[in-house]
């Protein structure tokens, strides 16, 4: 558990998070989703699938999940780019009404500490390139882009890589 003494406490997730963390999870990834029909909201909605096939960790604010990120360790369905030296993390999602309460930071900060736990050498992700605002807080924690390893999952969508050395 991390925790900060005026910011959110992050901890792994338990049963009676998931629903809320499936419907943040929507909602933070809504304006980069083709509507309501976009296939992909199923799965960002699946936060107990997550759950048992990676680990979801929470961030909370004054005992309300108010954020989450998924660790995809190796032998996961959920990575997509890590090899499995590598760790890497998906769906990284702060409620929109959250933002600016440093929770993605502190999201973000665990994967790092996890990782570094398990020790891998490094971590990647893969990123809409329209989503700048999760880049600022990846640059901000050394990221940087790996172009080589940019990719697309389906036509009209396109993923950029990041990878962060530990």
């Amino acid at each position: 558990m991390s925790e900060s003494p005026a910011g959110p406490v992050v901890r792994r997730a338990r049963p009676d998070d998931l629903d809320a963390v499936g419907e943040i999870t929507v909602a933070a990834y809504a304006e980069f989703t083709d509507g309501p029909d976009d296939h992909y909201l199923d799965l960002l909605r699946d936060a107990a699938r997550r759950d048992r096939e990676a680990e979801l960790w929470v961030a909370e604010v004054d005992g309300v999940v108010r954020g989450s990120v998924t660790i995809a360790l190796p032998g996961s369905p959920w990575r997509e780019i890590g090899t499995d030296d590598e760790g890497e993390f998906r769906m990284l999602a702060v409620s929109p009404d959250a933002r600016r309460m440093g929770i993605g930071d502190a999201l973000a900060r665990v994967v790092l500490d996890r990782f570094r736990e398990l020790g891998f050498r490094s971590i990647v992700l893969s990123s809409l390139a329209s989503m700048s605002s999760a880049h600022r807080i990846y640059e901000r924690l050394g990221y940087h882009r790996i172009p080589d390893r940019d990719w697309s999952p389906q036509p009209g969508v396109h993923l950029i890589a990041f990878a962060k050395e530990l």
